[in-house]
């Protein structure tokens, strides 16, 4: 824990970020859920317990790999984190493993999530048929049909698919029916939420799940070249994968933190999923933080490529990372993340998610600024969801 935590912990802010607004019928359940995650975090059987899964149900410590080829082509040292290597395919099997067990601890009897590439679902979903608890999932209908796959191994983990087909059809309207049913059903039901965004306590918990990945990271690094690296790079979408990674670094000034997000086809209004390129204040889905939003507050339309960074909010303590410049904020185009997709599944024989992708895409953009210099790159997960989606595209195109 870092030496300000306390503070934010306590008032459930990051700087001026962060925060508890949602409606009144659901101040008790968090107020319930702050209590139990504050105390279980603490409680040595808990995390035992905990680690006891991630060791042998995910199948950390997941490994730290020397990308040597695309290292030779790019003029740097790659390393990339495995989080695709996770058991479910992605980092996001960490948060949910700890959240379910959180929940059953609580006396829940019942889970649900919401998902936008659908790895998440898959997480909870898997976490939820582990320990015996149901399993309902919301997922944008446009999420559904990019991600169908996904769909399917929820359905065969027992989870009930519940397509949204409201709005854009895609993340943020997925949340926004998850936070329905949860005010329905707050006595017996706990929310997964997948990411470092929400009111407090989520963004704090969820970094806190997932923050095995960069603890286990700087140990990796330094056994293998004696320091930590000079620049960590991880795609931002609400930012689960990037703060997991990010956060044990934090007070090491000489590491460059480097977070990439969705650009789309373009930076213009609607056309781009960048908060910290055209987003602004506000308060949307229970926190307040960078948000897409036009002159009258209402929500921008995203898009990008990946649909688990097509969302038009970021987590709070991002938005805090970001104004004091701790953190740098950048972003990556659909084709330039397509052809990172393609770059490293031809170079390294990895298939990347799409998501992942964008990082990769940071770091070929920049390989003459970076030359010479470790980088460490979080693949937060596998492009086995990706691939029908990717070759409808080069249909598409040819």
């Amino acid at each position: 824990m870092k030496k300000n935590d306390s503070f934010f912990i306590e008032k459930g802010y990051f700087g001026r970020f962060g925060g508890i607004f949602v409606p009144e019928t659901l101040i008790p359940a968090l107020r319930e859920l702050e209590k139990a995650f504050f105390k279980l975090s603490r409680d040595k059987k808990f995390q035992k317990n905990f680690q006891y899964y991630l060791t042998k149900f995910v199948g950390r410590p997941t490994p730290l790999y020397f990308a040597e080829n695309l290292s030779k082509k790019l003029g740097l040292k790659l390393y990339l984190k495995r989080e695709d290597l996770c058991h479910t395919g992605a980092h996001k099997i960490n948060n949910a493993i700890g959240q379910v067990l959180l929940a059953k601890k609580m006396g829940k009897t019942r889970i649900i999530a919401e998902t936008g590439a659908g790895q998440h679902g898959v997480a909870t979903a898997t976490a939820s048929a582990l320990m015996g608890l149901k399993c309902r999932i919301y997922m944008g209908k446009e999420d559904m049909k990019r991600q169908s796959l996904n769909v399917f191994r929820m359905e065969l983990l027992g989870a009930e698919v519940i397509g949204v087909d409201g709005g854009s059809k895609t993340l943020k309207d997925a949340i926004n029916e998850a936070l329905r049913d949860w005010v329905t059903n707050v006595y017996d039901t706990h929310y997964v939420l997948g990411t470092v965004f929400g009111p407090h306590p989520y963004p704090t918990m969820v970094k806190h799940f997932v923050s095995v990945i960069g603890k286990e990271a700087i140990r990796q690094i330094k056994k293998v070249s004696g320091r930590l690296p000079d620049v960590v790079v991880a795609c931002v979408g609400g930012g689960s994968n990037a703060m997991g990674i990010f956060y044990p670094f934090l007070d090491d000034k000489n590491v460059e933190l480097v977070g990439v997000e969705a650009g789309g086809v373009g930076i213009e209004p609607g056309k781009h999923a960048a908060r910290f390129a055209g987003g602004k204040v506000g308060i949307f889905q229970g926190t307040k933080s960078y948000v897409l939003q036009d002159e009258d507050g209402q929500i921008l339309t995203t898009h990008s490529i990946s649909a688990g960074l097509d969302y038009a909010s970021v987590g709070p303590e991002h938005s805090y990372l970001f104004e004091t410049g701790r953190v740098k904020y950048t972003y990556a185009h659909d084709d330039e993340a397509l052809s990172a997709f393609y770059l490293l599944s031809k170079e390294e024989g990895i298939i990347p998610a799409l998501e992942s992708s964008h990082a990769i895409a940071y770091v070929v953009k920049n390989a003459d600024k970076l030359k010479n210099k470790i980088v460490l790159i979080n693949l937060s997960g596998r492009g086995d969801k990706d691939v029908m989606q990717v070759r409808e595209l080069m249909n598409k195109n040819e």
